[in-house]
Protein backbone atom coordinates (compact mmCIF):
# COMPACT_ATOMS: atom_id res chain seq x y z
CA UNK A 1 0.00 0.00 0.00
CA UNK A 2 1.44 3.31 -1.03
CA UNK A 3 1.69 5.85 1.76
CA UNK A 4 0.62 9.38 0.84
CA UNK A 5 2.15 12.67 1.86
CA UNK A 6 0.59 14.23 4.95
CA UNK A 7 0.56 17.80 6.22
CA UNK A 8 1.11 18.40 9.92
CA UNK A 9 0.85 21.52 12.06
CA UNK A 10 3.25 21.90 14.94
CA UNK A 11 3.14 24.62 17.56
CA UNK A 12 6.23 25.74 19.40
CA UNK A 13 7.85 28.70 21.08
CA UNK A 14 11.16 30.16 20.06
CA UNK A 15 12.82 33.26 21.45
CA UNK A 16 14.07 35.64 18.75
CA UNK A 17 15.89 38.89 19.21
CA UNK A 18 15.76 41.63 16.62
CA UNK A 19 19.22 42.81 15.54
CA UNK A 20 18.58 46.25 17.00
CA UNK A 21 17.81 44.71 20.40
CA UNK A 22 21.01 42.71 20.22
CA UNK A 23 22.76 46.02 19.61
CA UNK A 24 21.03 47.57 22.63
CA UNK A 25 21.96 44.58 24.80
CA UNK A 26 25.61 44.81 23.84
CA UNK A 27 25.81 48.57 24.36
CA UNK A 28 24.16 48.48 27.78
CA UNK A 29 26.59 45.87 29.03
CA UNK A 30 29.73 47.76 27.97
CA UNK A 31 31.60 49.91 30.46
CA UNK A 32 32.95 53.34 29.47
CA UNK A 33 36.27 52.08 28.13
CA UNK A 34 34.68 49.27 26.13
CA UNK A 35 31.99 51.62 24.81
CA UNK A 36 34.59 54.16 23.69
CA UNK A 37 36.54 51.43 21.89
CA UNK A 38 33.38 50.10 20.23
CA UNK A 39 32.39 53.56 18.97
CA UNK A 40 35.91 54.13 17.66
CA UNK A 41 35.80 50.82 15.75
CA UNK A 42 32.39 51.65 14.22
CA UNK A 43 33.57 55.14 13.21
CA UNK A 44 36.60 53.59 11.51
CA UNK A 45 34.50 51.14 9.50
CA UNK A 46 31.25 52.98 8.83
CA UNK A 47 31.52 56.01 6.49
CA UNK A 48 27.92 57.05 7.19
CA UNK A 49 28.69 57.85 10.82
CA UNK A 50 30.63 60.82 12.15
CA UNK A 51 31.04 62.81 15.33
CA UNK A 52 28.96 65.94 15.76
CA UNK A 53 32.06 68.11 16.29
CA UNK A 54 33.35 67.22 12.81
CA UNK A 55 32.53 69.59 9.90
CA UNK A 56 29.34 68.45 8.22
CA UNK A 57 29.62 67.22 4.65
CA UNK A 58 27.82 69.04 1.86
CA UNK A 59 24.36 67.80 1.17
CA UNK A 60 20.92 67.61 2.67
CA UNK A 61 20.59 68.07 6.41
CA UNK A 62 20.14 64.57 7.79
CA UNK A 63 20.94 65.38 11.40
CA UNK A 64 17.23 65.51 12.15
CA UNK A 65 16.95 62.06 10.62
CA UNK A 66 19.51 60.78 13.10
CA UNK A 67 17.94 62.59 16.03
CA UNK A 68 14.28 61.90 15.52
CA UNK A 69 13.22 60.20 12.27
CA UNK A 70 14.93 56.89 12.93
CA UNK A 71 12.82 54.00 11.69
CA UNK A 72 13.98 51.10 13.83
CA UNK A 73 11.00 48.88 12.94
CA UNK A 74 10.84 47.09 16.31
CA UNK A 75 8.61 44.08 15.99
CA UNK A 76 5.72 43.77 18.43
CA UNK A 77 7.24 40.65 19.96
CA UNK A 78 10.21 42.56 21.28
CA UNK A 79 10.59 45.10 24.02
CA UNK A 80 13.31 46.51 26.18
CA UNK A 81 12.04 44.26 28.97
CA UNK A 82 13.17 41.24 26.94
CA UNK A 83 16.87 42.06 27.09
CA UNK A 84 18.56 38.84 28.26
CA UNK A 85 21.32 38.74 30.85
CA UNK A 86 24.71 37.40 29.80
CA UNK A 87 24.35 38.22 26.10
CA UNK A 88 27.31 39.81 24.43
CA UNK A 89 28.54 40.08 20.89
CA UNK A 90 31.06 37.32 20.29
CA UNK A 91 34.41 38.60 19.12
CA UNK A 92 36.78 36.74 16.89
CA UNK A 93 39.58 35.07 18.80
CA UNK A 94 42.64 37.33 18.74
CA UNK A 95 45.94 36.37 17.21
CA UNK A 96 47.95 34.95 20.09
CA UNK A 97 51.35 36.30 19.00
CA UNK A 98 49.99 39.81 18.59
CA UNK A 99 47.90 39.72 21.74
CA UNK A 100 50.58 38.37 24.06
CA UNK A 101 53.17 40.99 23.03
CA UNK A 102 51.78 43.72 25.28
CA UNK A 103 49.47 42.80 28.17
CA UNK A 104 50.73 45.18 30.86
CA UNK A 105 47.64 47.42 30.97
CA UNK A 106 45.10 44.63 30.58
CA UNK A 107 42.22 44.37 33.05
CA UNK A 108 41.27 41.13 34.77
CA UNK A 109 38.07 40.82 32.75
CA UNK A 110 39.89 41.40 29.47
CA UNK A 111 42.45 38.78 30.49
CA UNK A 112 39.74 36.22 31.29
CA UNK A 113 37.61 36.98 28.22
CA UNK A 114 40.69 36.48 26.06
CA UNK A 115 41.06 33.00 27.59
CA UNK A 116 37.36 32.30 26.99
CA UNK A 117 37.87 33.03 23.29
CA UNK A 118 40.67 30.50 23.18
CA UNK A 119 38.91 27.79 25.21
CA UNK A 120 36.55 26.36 22.59
CA UNK A 121 33.36 26.91 24.61
CA UNK A 122 30.09 26.23 22.87
CA UNK A 123 27.56 29.08 22.72
CA UNK A 124 25.81 28.18 25.98
CA UNK A 125 29.00 27.62 27.96
CA UNK A 126 30.46 30.87 26.62
CA UNK A 127 27.37 32.77 27.82
CA UNK A 128 27.78 31.16 31.25
CA UNK A 129 31.49 32.01 31.30
CA UNK A 130 30.85 35.65 30.42
CA UNK A 131 28.14 35.92 33.09
CA UNK A 132 30.60 34.57 35.68
CA UNK A 133 33.40 36.91 34.60
CA UNK A 134 31.17 39.99 34.67
CA UNK A 135 30.02 39.02 38.19
CA UNK A 136 33.55 39.01 39.67
CA UNK A 137 34.46 41.65 42.22
CA UNK A 138 37.60 43.78 42.03
CA UNK A 139 39.61 41.05 43.81
CA UNK A 140 38.58 38.37 41.31
CA UNK A 141 36.20 36.60 43.69
CA UNK A 142 32.69 35.49 42.73
CA UNK A 143 30.14 37.05 45.07
CA UNK A 144 26.97 35.80 43.34
CA UNK A 145 25.68 32.33 44.16
CA UNK A 146 24.90 29.76 41.48
CA UNK A 147 21.16 30.41 41.59
CA UNK A 148 21.73 34.13 40.96
CA UNK A 149 24.03 33.39 38.02
CA UNK A 150 21.47 31.01 36.58
CA UNK A 151 18.76 33.64 36.85
CA UNK A 152 20.96 36.28 35.23
CA UNK A 153 21.44 34.32 32.02
CA UNK A 154 19.40 35.05 28.93
CA UNK A 155 16.02 33.27 28.69
CA UNK A 156 17.23 31.07 25.84
CA UNK A 157 19.95 29.60 28.06
CA UNK A 158 17.92 27.24 30.23
CA UNK A 159 20.83 25.64 32.06
CA UNK A 160 21.09 23.68 35.26
CA UNK A 161 23.30 24.46 38.22
CA UNK A 162 25.56 21.52 37.29
CA UNK A 163 26.33 23.17 33.94
CA UNK A 164 27.22 26.46 35.64
CA UNK A 165 29.43 24.66 38.16
CA UNK A 166 31.23 22.86 35.33
CA UNK A 167 32.02 26.13 33.55
CA UNK A 168 32.98 27.76 36.86
CA UNK A 169 35.48 24.99 37.53
CA UNK A 170 37.09 25.58 34.13
CA UNK A 171 37.35 29.33 34.74
CA UNK A 172 38.88 28.74 38.17
CA UNK A 173 41.73 26.97 36.37
CA UNK A 174 42.28 29.89 34.00
CA UNK A 175 45.32 32.07 34.61
CA UNK A 176 45.58 33.18 37.41
CA UNK A 177 44.56 29.87 38.96
CA UNK A 178 41.98 30.41 41.68
CA UNK A 179 40.14 33.27 40.00
CA UNK A 180 36.32 33.22 40.36
CA UNK A 181 36.53 31.41 43.69
CA UNK A 182 33.67 31.97 46.11
CA UNK A 183 35.80 32.05 49.24
CA UNK A 184 39.44 32.18 50.29
CA UNK A 185 39.51 28.49 51.23
CA UNK A 186 38.08 27.53 47.82
CA UNK A 187 40.70 29.74 46.15
CA UNK A 188 43.53 28.00 48.01
CA UNK A 189 42.02 24.59 47.37
CA UNK A 190 41.80 25.20 43.61
CA UNK A 191 45.48 26.18 43.56
CA UNK A 192 46.48 23.15 45.64
CA UNK A 193 44.63 20.75 43.35
CA UNK A 194 46.39 22.30 40.37
CA UNK A 195 49.79 21.33 41.83
CA UNK A 196 51.53 18.15 40.63
CA UNK A 197 50.01 15.08 42.26
CA UNK A 198 53.45 13.97 43.48
CA UNK A 199 53.91 17.10 45.64
CA UNK A 200 54.81 15.94 49.18
CA UNK A 201 52.09 16.53 51.80
CA UNK A 202 49.67 17.75 49.11
CA UNK A 203 46.84 15.45 50.18
CA UNK A 204 47.04 16.57 53.81
CA UNK A 205 47.24 20.22 52.73
CA UNK A 206 44.04 19.85 50.70
CA UNK A 207 42.32 18.11 53.61
CA UNK A 208 43.28 20.88 56.05
CA UNK A 209 42.09 23.69 53.76
CA UNK A 210 38.83 21.89 52.93
CA UNK A 211 37.86 20.71 56.42
CA UNK A 212 39.88 22.67 59.00
CA UNK A 213 40.31 26.12 57.49
CA UNK A 214 39.34 27.98 60.67
CA UNK A 215 42.02 26.19 62.71
CA UNK A 216 44.50 26.83 59.89
CA UNK A 217 43.73 30.55 60.00
CA UNK A 218 44.50 30.57 63.73
CA UNK A 219 47.69 28.58 63.14
CA UNK A 220 46.35 26.19 65.78
CA UNK A 221 48.66 23.25 65.15
CA UNK A 222 47.49 21.32 68.20
CA UNK A 223 43.89 21.37 66.99
CA UNK A 224 45.00 20.37 63.49
CA UNK A 225 46.99 17.45 64.89
CA UNK A 226 44.04 16.32 66.98
CA UNK A 227 41.51 16.53 64.13
CA UNK A 228 43.71 14.98 61.44
CA UNK A 229 45.44 12.38 63.61
CA UNK A 230 48.92 13.19 62.34
CA UNK A 231 52.01 14.60 63.99
CA UNK A 232 53.27 18.16 64.28
CA UNK A 233 55.97 17.74 61.64
CA UNK A 234 53.47 16.52 59.07
CA UNK A 235 51.14 19.41 59.83
CA UNK A 236 53.98 21.92 59.42
CA UNK A 237 54.98 20.32 56.12
CA UNK A 238 51.39 20.62 54.86
CA UNK A 239 51.25 24.26 55.96
CA UNK A 240 54.41 24.96 53.96
CA UNK A 241 52.65 23.60 50.88
CA UNK A 242 49.63 25.80 51.59
CA UNK A 243 51.92 28.84 51.84
CA UNK A 244 52.84 28.38 48.19
CA UNK A 245 49.30 29.40 47.27
CA UNK A 246 48.06 32.98 46.97
CA UNK A 247 44.75 34.09 48.54
CA UNK A 248 44.79 37.09 46.19
CA UNK A 249 45.84 35.63 42.82
CA UNK A 250 44.37 38.60 40.91
CA UNK A 251 46.23 41.31 42.82
CA UNK A 252 48.53 42.08 39.88
CA UNK A 253 45.51 43.41 37.97
CA UNK A 254 44.93 46.08 40.61
CA UNK A 255 47.78 48.39 39.67
CA UNK A 256 47.57 52.05 40.60
CA UNK A 257 47.19 53.19 37.00
CA UNK A 258 43.89 51.27 36.79
CA UNK A 259 42.32 52.88 39.85
CA UNK A 260 41.33 56.09 38.08
CA UNK A 261 37.58 55.83 37.55
CA UNK A 262 35.54 58.24 35.47
CA UNK A 263 31.92 58.20 36.74
CA UNK A 264 29.01 57.52 34.41
CA UNK A 265 26.56 59.51 36.53
CA UNK A 266 26.74 62.25 39.15
CA UNK A 267 24.63 62.41 42.32
CA UNK A 268 24.58 65.83 43.95
CA UNK A 269 22.32 67.63 46.44
CA UNK A 270 19.46 69.79 45.24
CA UNK A 271 16.86 71.92 47.01
CA UNK A 272 14.27 69.13 46.96
CA UNK A 273 16.59 66.19 47.64
CA UNK A 274 19.18 64.59 45.36
CA UNK A 275 19.68 65.13 41.67
CA UNK A 276 21.09 62.62 39.16
CA UNK A 277 22.80 63.74 35.96
CA UNK A 278 24.68 61.84 33.29
CA UNK A 279 28.32 62.46 32.58
CA UNK A 280 28.28 64.61 29.42
CA UNK A 281 30.90 62.32 27.91
CA UNK A 282 28.24 59.57 27.76
CA UNK A 283 26.94 61.26 24.63
CA UNK A 284 29.59 60.96 21.91
CA UNK A 285 27.62 63.30 19.63
CA UNK A 286 27.28 60.90 16.70
CA UNK A 287 25.39 61.88 13.56
CA UNK A 288 24.84 60.65 10.03
CA UNK A 289 27.18 61.86 7.31
CA UNK A 290 25.01 63.90 4.89
CA UNK A 291 27.13 63.19 1.83
CA UNK A 292 27.02 59.41 2.24
CA UNK A 293 23.30 59.44 3.08
CA UNK A 294 22.62 61.19 -0.23
CA UNK A 295 24.96 58.78 -1.97
CA UNK A 296 23.03 55.83 -0.51
CA UNK A 297 19.80 57.22 -1.98
CA UNK A 298 21.34 57.63 -5.45
CA UNK A 299 23.41 54.47 -5.70
CA UNK A 300 22.37 51.15 -7.23
CA UNK A 301 23.26 47.47 -6.96
CA UNK A 302 25.90 46.29 -4.50
CA UNK A 303 26.90 49.86 -3.60
CA UNK A 304 23.34 50.64 -2.56
CA UNK A 305 23.10 47.50 -0.46
CA UNK A 306 26.41 48.21 1.28
CA UNK A 307 25.52 51.84 2.05
CA UNK A 308 22.02 50.94 3.25
CA UNK A 309 23.46 48.32 5.59
CA UNK A 310 25.90 50.88 7.00
CA UNK A 311 23.06 53.42 7.29
CA UNK A 312 21.00 50.95 9.30
CA UNK A 313 23.99 50.14 11.49
CA UNK A 314 24.59 53.84 12.16
CA UNK A 315 20.94 54.47 13.04
CA UNK A 316 20.84 51.51 15.40
CA UNK A 317 24.00 52.68 17.15
CA UNK A 318 22.68 56.23 17.66
CA UNK A 319 19.36 54.91 18.94
CA UNK A 320 21.06 52.27 21.10
CA UNK A 321 23.28 54.88 22.75
CA UNK A 322 20.25 57.01 23.55
CA UNK A 323 18.47 53.97 25.01
CA UNK A 324 21.56 53.14 27.05
CA UNK A 325 21.70 56.63 28.55
CA UNK A 326 17.98 56.70 29.34
CA UNK A 327 18.18 53.31 31.06
CA UNK A 328 21.28 54.25 33.05
CA UNK A 329 19.62 57.47 34.19
CA UNK A 330 16.36 55.75 35.15
CA UNK A 331 18.13 52.99 37.10
CA UNK A 332 20.32 55.45 38.98
CA UNK A 333 17.37 57.66 39.89
CA UNK A 334 15.49 54.65 41.27
CA UNK A 335 18.54 53.67 43.34
CA UNK A 336 19.02 57.18 44.71
CA UNK A 337 15.33 57.46 45.61
CA UNK A 338 15.64 54.30 47.70
CA UNK A 339 19.10 54.88 49.14
CA UNK A 340 18.94 58.62 49.84
CA UNK A 341 19.78 58.10 53.56
CA UNK A 342 23.16 56.74 52.47
CA UNK A 343 24.20 60.09 51.05
CA UNK A 344 23.58 61.89 54.34
CA UNK A 345 24.39 59.13 56.86
CA UNK A 346 26.91 56.92 55.08
CA UNK A 347 26.81 53.13 54.95
CA UNK A 348 24.88 52.97 58.21
CA UNK A 349 21.95 54.51 56.31
CA UNK A 350 21.95 51.91 53.53
CA UNK A 351 18.60 50.23 53.01
CA UNK A 352 17.84 46.73 51.68
CA UNK A 353 17.50 46.87 47.90
CA UNK A 354 17.36 44.17 45.23
CA UNK A 355 17.75 44.51 41.48
CA UNK A 356 14.25 43.10 41.10
CA UNK A 357 12.79 46.06 43.03
CA UNK A 358 14.47 48.60 40.75
CA UNK A 359 13.37 46.63 37.67
CA UNK A 360 9.75 46.66 38.82
CA UNK A 361 9.87 50.37 39.63
CA UNK A 362 11.13 51.51 36.22
CA UNK A 363 9.37 48.79 34.21
CA UNK A 364 12.26 46.80 32.76
CA UNK A 365 13.58 43.26 33.08
CA UNK A 366 15.78 42.48 36.06
CA UNK A 367 18.61 41.55 33.70
CA UNK A 368 18.48 45.08 32.28
CA UNK A 369 19.18 46.48 35.74
CA UNK A 370 22.07 44.06 36.14
CA UNK A 371 23.63 45.29 32.90
CA UNK A 372 23.04 48.93 33.72
CA UNK A 373 24.83 48.64 37.08
CA UNK A 374 27.78 46.41 36.19
CA UNK A 375 30.99 48.46 35.88
CA UNK A 376 28.95 51.69 35.88
CA UNK A 377 30.01 54.24 38.50
CA UNK A 378 28.30 57.09 40.32
CA UNK A 379 30.15 60.06 41.78
CA UNK A 380 28.53 61.10 45.06
CA UNK A 381 29.44 63.45 47.92
CA UNK A 382 30.66 60.34 49.76
CA UNK A 383 32.90 59.11 46.98
CA UNK A 384 32.67 57.19 43.72
CA UNK A 385 30.92 53.83 43.86
CA UNK A 386 29.93 51.13 41.42
CA UNK A 387 26.14 51.16 41.12
CA UNK A 388 26.03 47.57 42.33
CA UNK A 389 27.34 48.86 45.68
CA UNK A 390 23.88 50.21 46.44
CA UNK A 391 22.22 46.80 46.32
CA UNK A 392 22.09 44.91 49.59
CA UNK A 393 20.09 41.98 50.92
CA UNK A 394 17.82 42.55 53.88
CA UNK A 395 18.43 41.09 57.33
CA UNK A 396 15.46 40.49 59.61
CA UNK A 397 15.22 42.43 62.86
CA UNK A 398 13.36 41.61 66.03
CA UNK A 399 10.48 43.98 65.23
CA UNK A 400 9.87 42.36 61.83
CA UNK A 401 11.53 45.03 59.72
CA UNK A 402 14.71 44.62 57.69
CA UNK A 403 18.10 46.29 57.69
CA UNK A 404 20.63 46.22 54.83
CA UNK A 405 23.60 43.89 55.14
CA UNK A 406 25.84 46.84 54.20
CA UNK A 407 24.52 48.79 57.19
CA UNK A 408 25.14 45.80 59.46
CA UNK A 409 28.74 45.59 58.24
CA UNK A 410 29.19 49.30 59.00
CA UNK A 411 27.90 48.69 62.52
CA UNK A 412 30.27 45.73 62.94
CA UNK A 413 33.21 47.90 61.84
CA UNK A 414 32.22 50.55 64.37
CA UNK A 415 31.82 48.01 67.21
CA UNK A 416 35.26 46.56 66.55
CA UNK A 417 36.87 50.00 66.26
CA UNK A 418 35.42 50.95 69.66
CA UNK A 419 36.31 47.72 71.51
CA UNK A 420 38.62 48.06 74.56
CA UNK A 421 42.33 47.85 73.77
CA UNK A 422 43.58 44.33 74.42
CA UNK A 423 40.04 43.00 74.95
CA UNK A 424 38.68 42.32 71.46
CA UNK A 425 35.11 41.18 71.04
CA UNK A 426 34.60 37.64 69.85
CA UNK A 427 32.26 36.91 66.95
CA UNK A 428 29.69 35.62 69.43
CA UNK A 429 29.99 38.80 71.51
CA UNK A 430 29.48 40.85 68.35
CA UNK A 431 26.41 38.76 67.46
CA UNK A 432 25.04 39.29 71.00
CA UNK A 433 25.61 43.04 70.73
CA UNK A 434 23.73 43.16 67.44
CA UNK A 435 20.92 41.08 68.94
CA UNK A 436 20.57 43.61 71.75
CA UNK A 437 19.88 46.19 69.05
CA UNK A 438 17.32 43.94 67.36
CA UNK A 439 19.53 42.57 64.57
CA UNK A 440 19.45 38.77 64.57
CA UNK A 441 22.60 37.22 63.10
CA UNK A 442 24.26 33.87 63.67
CA UNK A 443 27.87 33.84 64.83
CA UNK A 444 29.00 32.31 61.54
CA UNK A 445 27.33 35.14 59.61
CA UNK A 446 29.08 37.70 61.80
CA UNK A 447 32.39 35.94 61.09
CA UNK A 448 31.69 35.99 57.36
CA UNK A 449 30.90 39.72 57.39
CA UNK A 450 33.99 40.43 59.49
CA UNK A 451 36.18 38.56 56.99
CA UNK A 452 34.57 40.47 54.09
CA UNK A 453 35.55 43.67 55.88
CA UNK A 454 39.14 42.42 56.05
CA UNK A 455 39.14 42.42 59.87
CA UNK A 456 41.03 39.56 61.57
CA UNK A 457 39.51 37.43 64.32
CA UNK A 458 39.59 38.33 68.00
CA UNK A 459 42.68 36.15 68.65
CA UNK A 460 44.68 37.91 65.95
CA UNK A 461 43.49 41.33 67.16
CA UNK A 462 44.49 40.47 70.72
CA UNK A 463 47.92 39.30 69.53
CA UNK A 464 48.40 42.48 67.48
CA UNK A 465 47.48 44.61 70.50
CA UNK A 466 50.07 42.83 72.64
CA UNK A 467 52.75 43.43 70.03
CA UNK A 468 51.90 47.14 69.93
CA UNK A 469 52.15 47.49 73.70
CA UNK A 470 55.28 45.34 74.00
Amino acid sequence: MKQGTRLQLKLGQKLKLAPQLRQAIALLQLNRIELRQHIREVLDTNPLLERGDEPAADGDDSASEADGDVDLDYEDDYGFDDLPEGFSVARDAPNYDEFISDRADESLQQHLLWQVNLSGFNETDEAIARAIIYALDEDGYLGDDIATLRGSLAPEYLVGEDEILAVLERIQHFEPVGVASRSIDECLLVQLRAMPAATPSLGLACHIVEHHFTALGRQDIDTLCRHTGVGTDEIRAAIEVIRRTNPHPCSRFSSDNENYIVPDVYVHPAEDGWRVTLNPDNDPGLRLNDMYVNLARQSRGEDRKYLNDRLQEARWLISGLEMRNQTLLAVTRAIVERQHPFFSEGEAGMRPLLQREVAEKIGVHESTVSRATTQKYAHTPRGTFELKHFFSVGIDTRDGSQVAATAVKARLRRLISEEPTGKPLSDQALADNLAENGILLARRTVAKYREQLGIPGSAQRRRAARLQTA
